[in-house]
């Protein structure tokens, strides 16, 4: 069993607790699995503070896709102490549960690549608003470092935060211990699959890595460009973010419903809730959204806004992989957006 950033206190009782089959019963009992052993478990288990699977990373991806049910579950319930209830979900960590498992398709994972989601967009609603991509390979010894600006983004196309921000070229490479520590990352990336780190989010799983060279907007080294999340419900905008990074590792954070009026929600802990009136670049974000949104039960769109001008980021089909940490009034939110989200439709589909 590994057991990371747990006292050894509390190390030793999670222990014995396995020793004695107590918190296993306890599982079996509480999501009502089959087939369902100790060594399934303790095994391949991974306590950890970072937000990740709960379970090994080769274990993840060693699964047959009739068992991915069983260990989300586990993990759902190891995650919040709750049972996961995928045969009538209500709130939306339920929901978005249900569609890692039962609502993904190519399409999806094709909108999910960093690289691939670029075509799709430009046909939709122009390429004016995408980013400049310098350069895409596959091998990180191909970077054309000698070509690149001072100021770049190394990310891969295939996962969620793989990337890093390089402000000073010249200092990147004449680091020799922070250039290792770039490339060994990013050439990890490149042979692994996000969707085994993800809890199952299905979109990930057969995309092709590609390192992408993405352009860096800032106007100052520390600067961070407004961001807006515009949440689409069933092919509707339904919650709009305006977020304004802080110094300090903060956000003020402006939420808006489908009707523009201010709402006390946020997601993030260090948010502070604003309420000013929405910008002329919030409505043409959410306006953008709606027409990329069209045909997906679930997607938070993601833009940016730099010297007065939207740029796409991405498109979020299970965003915060279903455990979404609302930092106020968290049960009447996430009921409230499990109302929102109308699984029927999918869930007789599934039926047939």
């Amino acid at each position: 069993l590994m057991i990371m950033n747990i006292s050894d206190n509390l190390k030793h009782i999670i222990q014995q607790i396995f020793r004695g089959g107590v918190l296993i019963d306890f599982i079996k009992k509480s999501i009502n699995l089959d087939n369902f052993s100790p060594s399934d478990y303790s095994n391949n288990m991974r306590f950890q503070n970072d937000g990740n699977s709960v379970f090994n990373y080769e274990f993840v991806m060693s699964l047959p896709e009739k068992d991915y049910a069983k260990y989300l579950s586990i993990s759902y319930f190891t995650k919040t102490d709750k049972k996961l209830n995928l045969k009538n979900p209500r709130t939306i960590d339920e929901k978005i549960q249900w569609l890692k498992l039962y609502d993904n398709n190519p399409v999806k994972t094709k909108l999910t690549d960093k690289v691939l989601v670029r075509d799709w967009i430009q046909e939709k609603i122009g390429k004016e608003y995408l980013k400049n991509i310098l350069w895409t390979g596959t091998n990180f010894d191909d970077i054309p470092l000698d070509e690149l600006p001072n100021s770049f983004v190394i990310k891969t196309n295939h996962g969620c935060k793989w990337h890093f921000i390089i402000k000073n070229k010249q200092e990147f490479i004449e680091n020799t211990r922070l250039f290792d520590i770039v490339k060994t990352a990013t050439s990890n990336w490149m042979n692994q699959s996000f969707f085994g780190w993800s809890d199952f989010e299905t979109q990930y799983k057969d995309i092709k890595p590609q390192i992408l060279i993405e352009e860096l907007y800032r106007e100052t080294d520390d600067s961070t460009p407004t961001e807006f999340e515009i949440w689409c419900f069933n092919g509707q905008p339904k919650i709009f973010q305006e977020i304004k990074p802080q110094d300090n590792n903060t956000r003020k954070v402006s939420t808006y419903d489908e009707f523009f009026d201010c709402i006390n929600l946020a997601f993030h802990k260090g948010s502070i809730i604003e309420n000013h009136k929405y910008s002329e670049h919030l409505l043409k974000a959410v306006a953008l959204s709606k027409i990329l949104s069209k045909d997906f039960t679930l997607v938070r769109i993601d833009w940016m806004l730099f010297k007065d001008k939207l740029y796409f980021e991405e498109m979020t089909f299970t965003p915060f992989s279903g455990f979404i940490s609302c930092t106020n009034d968290y049960d009447k939110w996430q009921l409230r957006m499990g109302d929102m989200l109308n699984l029927k439709g999918k869930q007789n589909d599934r039926k047939k």
